[in-house]
Parts: C-alpha cells; sequence; structure tokens
C-alpha cells in the first residue's frame, strides 16, 4: 500500500505500509542484483504473493541472528534497506523457489513487527534517489576499472550463470559505479551499509575509489 505526503514547498514523501521484509547477511544496492533460494515458508508464501501482486519486499542487512531463523534466537536489522522487485522466478520441486531480484529505491524504516509465522513487516519512507552526478577527472581511473571488468564479464559468454550487473551500464554516474563496485567488492556487510546509506554519491564513490587504490585495482 502506497501513501503520499504532500505539501505545498516541499516533495511528496513517498510511503509504504506494511512492507513485508527479507533480512539477509547481505546489502541490496539500487540498481542491484539479488539471487535467493528460498525454501523457509515465511519466505515462500510471501514471495509468492509478491510476484501475483507485482509487489515489491524490502531487503534490510542483519545485524543479529541469521538468515534462516532458528529456535529460540532473536533477528535484528539495519534501519535503512532497498526495495526489490522479482526479475526472475523459478519453482524447481515443491518448497523451494529459485528467484533473482532488482534492487530499486532505499527506504528507512518507521516502524516494525514481527509477525506470528516470523515474517517482519514495516512501515517505510522511501529515501530520494542518488543524483545523478558525473565522475570528476581525479576518479575516472574508478570508472573505467568497473569498464574493463565488464568487457572481461561480457567475453565470458559461456561463463556459467548470468552477468552479475545489469546494463544499461551508467560508466558516467557517481552513484551506479560507486553502487557496483560495493557489490563486487569484498567488503565486510557494515562498511556496504554504511556506503549504501551515504546520501552523497560523489562521496561514496570517493570512498570507493580510495578502497580499489588500496587494493591496487586502480592506480
Amino acid at each position: 500500500m502506497i501513501a503520499a505526503a504532500t505539501g505545498t514547498d516541499v516533495p511528496a514523501t513517498l510511503t509504504l505500509k506494511s512492507l513485508p521484509l527479507f533480512p539477509l547477511s547481505a546489502v541490496l544496492f539500487p540498481e542491484g542484483l539479488l539471487s535467493l533460494r528460498i525454501f523457509e515458508v515465511r519466505y515462500l508464501d510471501m514471495i509468492s504473493k509478491c510476484r501475483k501482486a507485482g509487489a515489491p519486499f524490502g531487503v534490510v542487512s542483519l545485524t543479529r541472528g541469521n538468515e534462516v531463523r532458528q529456535p529460540g534466537s532473536q533477528e535484528a536489522f539495519s534501519q535503512v534497506g532497498t526495495l526489490a522487485t522479482i526479475r526472475d522466478f523459478e519453482t524447481p520441486q515443491p518448497g523451494l523457489m529459485m528467484i533473482r531480484a532488482v534492487g530499486s529505491q532505499r527506504f528507512r524504516i518507521t516502524s516494525s513487527e514481527q509477525l506470528k509465522h516470523g515474517l517482519w513487516v514495516a512501515n517505510v519512507e522511501r529515501i530520494v534517489p542518488d543524483m545523478a552526478v558525473a565522475i570528476p577527472d581525479d576518479l575516472k581511473p574508478t570508472a573505467d576499472a568497473l569498464q574493463r571488468l565488464i568487457e572481461s564479464l561480457q567475453l565470458k559468454a559461456n561463463a556459467p550463470g548470468p552477468m552479475p550487473l545489469l546494463p544499461p551500464f551508467k560508466l558516467e554516474d557517481c552513484g551506479w559505479v560507486a553502487n557496483r563496485w560495493c557489490e563486487l567488492l569484498p567488503l565486510p556487510p557494515t562498511l556496504k551499509q554504511r556506503l549504501m546509506e551515504l546520501d552523497n554519491p560523489l562521496v561514496r564513490l570517493e570512498l570507493v575509489s580510495d578502497v580499489l587504490s588500496r587494493t591496487g585495482i586502480t592506480t
């Protein structure tokens, strides 16, 4: 359910009510790809309903607990996440779903509750998407390195599994380049979460560029 709070001097604030959440030991970025193997009843039912309704679900990063619910365990998760929409869907056997989802807009949780069967739902406010910011000259090596990686992946057309990045490839945009490197680099989830939450895409790219420089990927 979507509601809009409007004002005369400020843009509308879009909210989602009772958004189903999928807490993961990972961070989903806008325009990023997420592959999931689903077998828990709470998520089988949720994904089925989202697919039939064409509705999104929310991906949030776990701060406590496990992806698979354990008896007596408690789950906690970050209060900023990303909406995900189902792109590909398979049911290879009863009680198992394989999906690929795409990240769209970030959101901030305003309230949440866990239902009896374990599913979390939340009321959320959508976060304004990154502004398109051209990559400055001093950060172009970061974009160039990503372009080389994409070209390398495209050459491996017979490699198993789909491309980990979706076109269009926005190699001139700070936010897009930063987000894709955040997904590809083996960074701790806590660091990825902090980078995802940054409102300034140029700052996010600067921080990613520092990581790449330290690892020797860019010079």
